[in-house]
């Protein structure tokens, strides 16, 4: 039997922690966070703050995090943000797109721009001076800053994901 870290049980939670996770989804994500009771809060703040409160365009940022999901080959983080996507306004074309491998052409010349950028970001750690040059032209620098904190945020969030060994929900959440 393949190793994983177990999702915790309600009882095993301080009631601070059960009080917020009583609030969300019931996703794996958030359970398997809980099992960081110091940094549970902090954690969902960070998340809300990048999938709610940023500047940055829903739908450019869902390209970005699908295809930082893709480069880092987390299937739990493409699965839900596919659905995140399609409600952004993403197609099954640019989704598949998206999941190309190598670089990806088969988008707009700003969606192919966000996958570099997140391919970039995963496996080389930084971005080119090119990336990052055509980021401030066309972003600026208060959504470059945030995009460039998304596609970091949900690289840590995969390799959290992928390495506790966080399942999909047996029914659909999203």
């Amino acid at each position: 039997m393949r190793p994983k870290v177990p999702l915790p049980d309600d009882a095993n939670l301080p009631a601070d922690v059960r009080e917020v996770l009583a609030t969300l989804p019931p996703l794996n994500v958030f359970r398997m966070m809980a099992n960081l009771p110091a940094s549970f809060r902090p954690l969902m703040d960070l998340a809300m703050s990048i999938l709610f409160g940023s500047d940055f365009d829903t739908r450019k940022r869902e390209i970005a995090v699908l295809r930082t999901a893709h480069v880092t080959r987390s299937v739990y983080e493409w699965t839900q943000h596919v659905a995140v996507g399609k409600q952004a306004g993403l197609s099954d074309t640019e989704i598949a797109a998206i999941a190309a491998d190598g670089p990806v052409t088969g988008l707009d010349a700003e969606g192919n721009l966000l996958c570099r950028v997140a391919d970039e970001i995963s496996h080389d750690i930084r971005l080119s001076d090119d990336a990052l040059a055509q980021l401030l032209e066309r972003y600026g620098v208060r959504q470059t800053s945030e995009l460039i904190f998304c596609v970091s945020y949900f690289n840590m969030l995969s390799r959290f994901l992928e390495s506790t060994r966080v399942e999909l929900e047996s029914q659909p959440v999203l």
